[in-house]
């Protein structure tokens, strides 16, 4: 898939459990080929498909190949960042995998981070998200369709299957749900990374990124950009004041 096109495309077209993702990067970790990969998810996911309806093995066909194009086949200038998240997945405790899987979902599909930008500017504005409004806002930036909307659905249904938004009373509307601590530089220059991967022209002001309403889930320790830098080798600075730092991938 090209750069340009993974920006313009929506891609995600229904709803991503957590869980499913944390499966596919076990079976991609413990070294299974492709193919191997997909027969299991197609066995172990299958029961959540079940239906009489004749479109849902399409359905779960799709799903896989979401799954699999965010931890197996993904786009190729992903790849470095794909493997560094697997390190990371590797080496931190479940608690914290969750942010390795929502910076590696942004990359590979911006169209997350662009959701993730409308609900976290609602959530810090008015301490609450209308799905409606979520909608509205991501549609002015896609196009005014209504699979964008649909489409926009799908990825707030995610977030709440991740427990990062959570129902109120009021059908539609959102609160926050778990904020984790992101205190871990490598992991903070890793998203920032998959940050910048989700962004057009792969560029932003450090403080834009660390304090980026699409990381609403999070909260990010405050960094130098020396350090980012020292942290991942595809990043680099560039000075514009004192307190001023660009950060664009390499």
């Amino acid at each position: 898939m090209s750069n340009e096109r993974r920006f313009s495309q929506i891609g995600i077209d229904r709803l991503v459990r957590l869980a499913w993702l944390e499966k596919t990067s076990s079976l991609v970790l413990a070294g299974n080929k492709a193919q191997d990969i997909k027969t299991i998810l197609q066995d172990d996911l299958q029961a959540s498909f079940r239906s009489s309806r004749t479109d849902v093995r399409g359905s779960l066909d799709k799903t896989i190949t979401i799954l699999m194009k965010v931890w197996l086949t993904v786009p190729f200038e992903l790849q470095s960042l794909q493997v560094d998240g697997l390190e990371l997945l590797k080496q931190f405790p479940l608690s914290d995998r969750l942010a390795v899987h929502w910076g590696m979902v942004m990359a590979v599909y911006p169209f997350w981070a662009a959701v993730a930008m409308q609900v976290g500017r609602l959530l810090r504005l008015q301490g609450s998200a209308a799905a409606s409004h979520v909608q509205r806002r991501v549609r002015e930036q896609y196009g005014e369709r209504e699979t964008v909307s649909r489409r926009a659905r799908y990825v707030m249904r995610s977030y709440l299957d991740w427990g990062i938004l959570q129902e109120t009373d009021t059908k539609g509307i959102y609160a926050a749900g778990t904020t984790l601590t992101i205190d871990d530089s490598r992991l903070i220059a890793w998203l920032t990374e998959a940050s910048l991967h989700s962004r057009v022209n792969g560029m932003a002001p450090l403080k834009d990124l660390i304090d980026s309403p699409n990381f609403f889930p999070f909260r990010i320790k405050p960094i130098h950009a020396e350090s980012l830098v020292t942290a991942s080798s595809r990043l680099d600075i560039l000075r514009h004041g004192l307190d001023d730092d660009m950060v664009m991938l390499r």
